[in-house]
């Protein structure tokens, strides 16, 4: 006869349990962080490919919030639903995809659990020829409206991207000041 005896099930599946409830939650917080990571880094990309596009044409180019992939959309938008990279020819304010304005990159939404807010920028962002934006600011992005984890981008007046650090290793953002930011709604 082969098989198992009852002692042998009842210690595996006790062992199982036990991975399980060790591995299960640190997937989770894993797969929570690499999805901050990931929405980082498109913001980063987008806001990098807007100021290096902006120098190199010598022309304003624009990021808004959209949902449609097409145009820009204001209020009742948030920035985790979307937004869109394009050529400012007009250089309107606040910023508007016009006819026969070129569209350089769409970024879709956020997942639901996902916030991306900012404090200065509420609609639009706009880089100058000379790589300036229109504005200086800070974007965060975060999971649950938890600020533990969350990610947080600065911009400059002079057009500089730069992810807050998290010098003190409490899994908060700092400010420019090295003080942990206070919220995800900036």
């Amino acid at each position: 006869m082969t098989g198992f005896t009852l002692i042998e099930l009842v210690v595996t599946v006790a062992m199982a349990a036990i991975v399980l409830t060790v591995g299960v939650p640190s997937f989770k917080e894993m797969t929570i962080n690499n999805r901050l990571t990931t929405a980082t880094n498109m913001l980063v990309g987008s806001l990098n490919l807007a100021r290096s596009e902006a120098i190199k044409r010598g022309k304003a180019i624009s990021i808004c919030k959209s949902n449609t992939g097409t145009s820009c959309t204001g209020s009742g938008t948030q920035w985790e639903d979307g937004w869109i990279v394009f050529v400012n020819e007009d250089k309107d304010s606040p910023a508007q995809v016009d006819s026969g304005e070129e569209i350089l990159r769409v970024l879709p939404g956020l997942r639901d659990s996902y916030s991306l807010r900012s404090n200065n920028f509420t609609n639009f962002l706009t880089y100058k020829a000379s790589g300036q934006s229109n504005n200086n600011g800070r974007f965060v992005i975060c999971h649950e409206n938890q600020i533990k984890n969350s990610r947080a981008i600065f911009i400059n007046k002079t057009g500089r991207v730069r992810i807050a650090s998290d010098a003190d290793k409490n899994q908060i953002p700092e400010d420019n000041d090295g003080n942990d930011i206070t919220s995800c709604s900036p």
